[in-house]
């Protein structure tokens, strides 16, 4: 009877069993329904009522947002609610729906804190909470989610760490946390995720930009996580080699390491990556500056789906391999920019024939612009600026339709522009500034209605007129024109450019009145015609201009009275210098009041006035004959006396005679004093190189009678012996003679820099604010920043021998007419291979028995202690400076005592979070809270938020450039590409 017991018993669980089940399910089920409706209860507003069939009185499987189990179907196992628009917070009573498997909130306005009770869901799969606004921690109980393979979080408002529970989420296969507040560092813990495919933190507070994460990647990476299909790292602070394992990842295909600080080569075998779609590794230090840098392309034809390939901003040399033209054709997107890549441009990316986008500027390229750029028709976009390319462009550069932007600047092109450009029917941006083209503008191209954002045709040898087809361009936002040979009127057609913001036709030889149409642009800017020959009246409808910012009507042939009205009232913001003709103004101008109309008894005595005129004629040319006679009977006797002494520039340049140099600057008169320097004197000289060329030059005197003003003579001939740049000054000649009472008598004559030193624009006088000075714009102290970074560059690393400057500061910084700085005053300068000087002095500069250390604030700490001149010592100089630039205060202001000193201020605010407060406060389009709305810029640069972020980016290069330990201190190769990054990517924001 065994089995007859035993089967009662069994059927007796069945049935009992049987019995229940329906009471147990109908509980469960209510206990998902009443934490469905918890949930709905917390959303305060659903605009397009998603949830109004969440009532009481239908089936919860019928809801919107609902799923429910097929085994069980009373058990809620998915709940989306995506872009509906919800706001409230997350109940806690979501952790009763104990069967929940995917849970989608993304894209509403969530409030709060992710609910702890979250842990409770140990079938959850996906937790896709994204795109929200939620606060507060990551729950550290989410780890008992044992089934959890998609953890996205990424736009939210967390705040925290990041938990080390989440490495024990043994199926987690895409971890997103990015663009939140998380702090700290990345649990080690992380490493265990072996099946791990996407990882990204972008865009926290992560330790230390985007990020701020550091250290290296370990060696082994791609074998401890073998399923990694994306491995996205940028905007953090790595270091270290791209570790060779990466070429084992098999399954990756977006691989992302840009703008952090990897070093060393590429991994040669990225060819085994064979799946990879994206490559970008640009902003990084790759690359030794080796023929050899770029071998690692010679692997990537491997990968056929290639799309996008950057390495831009790095240390790269050599020429482009030949393996180029194999690259996939898939390829949208090359970018090989601002890295040291020489040669021609390889004639295999022809073969791309679904690029879209190539940036090469910023290399060393030379050769001609080959014809085959003209025959990728897919190509939208091509950077092609700051190299060395020569030749004409080629006539078929606009056979691709489908053009939008051409930058081509600062290179040797040559020739005229062709009217093919016309063909161009998408273009928005031309940019062909700095070369040297020849001709006229063809109509066909200044007439093209589809350039919207820029035509930038400056710096070239342009002539003829301004087409009147220039009217077509409705919608244009920039137009410069500058520093060509332009000449006759202007078309009453550009009155019809209603979109222009910015205008430069400055130093052309465009004349007549300006045209009455122009009153139509009323969104200008910024507005340069200096340099001209207009002539007339200035027209009043420019008073009315509320936008204007920047007006430079200055060295023209204008006449009456000068408007007092809008942009006329701030002494800042216009200049009318250089036309002798103006009356009236306002009283800080200190023009003559503009004459009354003449009366019949003023009439009357016309001629005794033109009589004392004669007169008073008469006296003066009899004294200018009598100071000609008298001059000449010095030159005369003085001649005899004249004898060349040493002279370390003859073999070089063309000589100068002392009377060449007195003559030049008309005796070294006060009127042509330029200003005082450590060791002599700077005049302003006219200087005949021939019959029929005569050169502005600046000629500085030196007191020999200082202590080490010989020295400095010879230091400075020397240096400028070696060394040719744009950003350095040019040395023209040198002068050792006798002078007219016999004693020596030593010259250096470089060009002349028209807008004087950056002290002068930084730290003005009262009577240069009172008369045509104006606070620079941020990009001017941008550039400025990169022009000298880019010349301590080129001393430091790109010299035969390199050379140590030694006194880098502001008043050593020039600036040409188009505020291009050049670095000089060599007089303190040091090759590394050997002391060029030994000078001791009592004045302001420091010194050891190595040699001049630099200026008062400016010279880095270890020289102090009596070390040894090095490139770091000019870096941290380089940084103090670039502080001052954006800040406005000098190293030896007042306030830094008691151990406090410029560095510090900078490094203080922005560890606070403070850089507005620090910066220039004259600054153009810096606006405090305290600033009324009349600040008097010359130039909008943007939106408030976007020159922040730029500016504290700034400041922290200059402070990491000031660091006190000369090796933590940044190498100036690596400041200016982070500049030019910055430069870029603030003006593609405002674009």
């Amino acid at each position: 009877m065994e089995f007859n017991y035993k089967t009662s018993f069994m059927l007796f669980i069945c049935f009992s069993f049987w019995n229940i089940l329906p009471t147990s399910q109908s509980i469960i089920a209510e206990t998902d329904r009443l934490a469905l409706l918890a949930i709905k209860d917390k959303i305060i507003d659903d605009p397009s009522g998603a949830l109004n069939s969440w009532n009481a009185s239908s089936h919860c499987s019928n809801w919107t947002g609902i799923t429910c189990s097929r085994r069980h179907p009373s058990r809620v196992t998915s709940l989306v609610l995506e872009s509906m628009g919800l706001v409230g917070t997350i109940s806690p009573y979501i952790g009763n729906l104990s069967f929940l498997r995917y849970l989608s909130l993304y894209d509403n306005q969530f409030t709060g804190e992710i609910p702890q009770e979250v842990g409770r869901l140990s079938r959850l799969q996906t937790f896709f909470v994204a795109n929200t606004t939620l606060a507060g921690k990551i729950p550290r109980n989410i780890s008992s989610c044992k089934e959890l393979e998609s953890l996205v979080i990424f736009n939210n408002a967390l705040v925290g760490g990041i938990p080390t529970e989440l490495g024990s989420l043994s199926k987690l296969r895409m971890l997103a946390l990015s663009t939140n507040h998380l702090e700290g560092t990345i649990p080690i813990s992380l490493s265990n995720l072996s099946v791990l495919e996407v990882f990204n933190l972008r865009s926290n507070n992560l330790h230390v930009s985007v990020n701020k994460l550091h250290g290296t990647i370990p060696p082994y990476v791609g074998t401890t996580l073998p399923n990694l299909e994306v491995l996205f790292l940028g905007g953090n602070r790595f270091s270290g080699v791209l570790p060779n394992s990466i070429s084992n990842l098999s399954r990756l295909y977006r691989l992302e390491v840009s703008d952090n600080q990897f070093t060393g080569s590429v991994p040669p075998n990225l060819g085994n990556l064979k799946n990879l779609t994206i490559l970008n590794i640009e902003k990084n230090y790759f690359g030794s500056g080796e023929v050899d840098d770029l071998n690692f392309l010679n692997s990537l034809p491997n990968c056929s789906t290639l799309e996008t390939l950057s390495i831009s901003y790095n240390n790269f040399s050599g020429q482009l391999p030949d393996s180029i033209a194999n690259l996939s054709t898939k390829l949208t997107i090359l970018y090989v920019g601002e890295n040291n890549i020489f040669g021609e441009i390889p004639p295999g990316i022809g073969n791309l024939v679904n690029l879209n986008a190539l940036d090469m500027e910023g290399n060393q390229l030379t050769g001609n612009i080959p014809d085959f750029i003209g025959k990728l028709p897919m190509l939208i976009l091509i950077y092609l600026s700051n190299n060395q390319l020569s030749g004409i462009i080629p006539a078929n550069i606009c056979n691709s339709t489908q053009l939008e932007q051409i930058f081509f600047s600062t290179n040797g092109l040559q020739g005229g522009i062709l009217p093919n450009f016309g063909n161009c029917q998408k273009m928005v941006a031309l940019d062909l500034s700095q070369n040297q083209l020849t001709g006229a503008i063809p109509k066909e191209l200044i007439g093209l209605s589809s350039i919207t954002t820029l035509l930038n045709l400056s710096g070239n040898q342009l002539t003829g007129n301004l087409p009147s087809e220039v009217g077509n361009l409705e919608r244009i936002v920039g137009l410069y024109l500058s520093n060509n040979r332009l000449s006759g009127k202007l078309p009453d057609s550009l009155g019809k450019c209603n979109g222009l913001e910015e205008l430069s036709l400055d130093g052309n030889l465009f004349e007549w009145v300006i045209p009455p149409s122009l009153k139509n642009l009323k969104g200008l800017q910024m507005l340069d015609m200096s340099g001209n020959n207009f002539s007339g009246k200035i027209p009043e409808y420019m008073e009315s201009f509320a936008s204007l910012r920047y007006l430079n009507l200055s060295s023209n042939d204008f006449e009456g009275e000068v408007p007092k009205q809008g942009i006329f009232k701030n002494i800042n913001a216009f200049s009318v210098l250089g036309n002798d003709k103006l009356c009236g103004g306002i009283p800080l101008l200190h023009l003559p009041s503009c004459p009354r109309p003449s009366s019949d008894k003023e009439s009357k005595q016309s001629p005794r006035k033109r009589l004392l005129l004669i007169i008073f004629g008469v006296v003066v040319c009899v004294i200018l004959l009598g100071s000609f006679l008298l001059w000449f009977w010095r030159r005369k006797a003085t001649k005899k006396t004249s004898s060349p002494l040493y002279n370390p520039l003859d073999n070089m340049f063309q000589k100068i005679s002392y009377n060449e140099l007195l003559k030049a600057t008309n005796g070294f008169s006060a009127e042509n004093l330029v200003g005082v320097g450590s060791y002599g004197s700077v005049y302003r000289g006219l200087w005949s190189l021939s019959h029929e060329v005569t050169t502005v030059v600046a000629v500085k005197v030196l007191d020999l009678k200082r202590r080490g003003a010989s020295k400095s003579f010879v230091a400075e001939c020397e240096a400028m012996r070696c060394i040719r740049h744009r950003n350095l000054v040019k040395m023209l000649t040198s002068c050792s003679s006798i002078d007219y009472k016999g004693d020596e008598f030593k010259a250096l004559v470089s060009e002349f820099m028209p807008n004087g030193s950056l002290e002068h624009w930084l730290h003005p006088t009262a009577n240069d604010v009172q008369s045509s000075w104006r606070p620079l714009t941020f990009m001017e102290r941008l550039n400025v920043a990169i022009d000298v970074a880019s010349a301590l560059d080129y001393l430091h690393h790109r010299c035969q021998t390199p050379i140590v400057h030694c006194d880098l500061k502001p008043g050593n910084v020039l600036l040409d007419n188009d505020m291009n700085s050049r670095v000089g005053d060599f007089g303190l300068a040091k090759f590394l291979g050997g002391v060029i000087i030994n000078v001791e002095t009592e004045h302001h500069t420091a010194s050891t028995s190595v040699g001049i250390r630099g200026s008062v604030g400016y010279a880095a700490p270890e020289y102090g202690m009596g070390r040894d001149v090095s490139t770091h010592g000019d870096v941290y100089s380089y940084g103090i400076m670039v502080v001052e630039i954006f800040t406005g205060r000098r190293p030896t202001d007042d306030i830094f005592t008691d151990g406090l000193n410029l560095h510090n201020f900078a490094k203080a605010a922005l560890l606070q979070d403070h850089v507005m407060e620090i910066v220039d406060p004259t600054l153009p389009g810096h606006v405090r809270p305290e600033d009324d709305n009349n600040t008097g810029a010359l130039i909008n640069v943007g939106n408030e938020t976007k020159l922040c972020e730029a500016l504290a980016t700034i400041l922290n290069l200059g402070v990491m450039c000031s660091i006190e330990s000369p090796n933590e201190r940044m190498e100036m190769a690596q400041v200016m590409k982070e500049l030019q990054s910055i430069r870029k990517a603030y003006l593609s924001r405002l674009g």
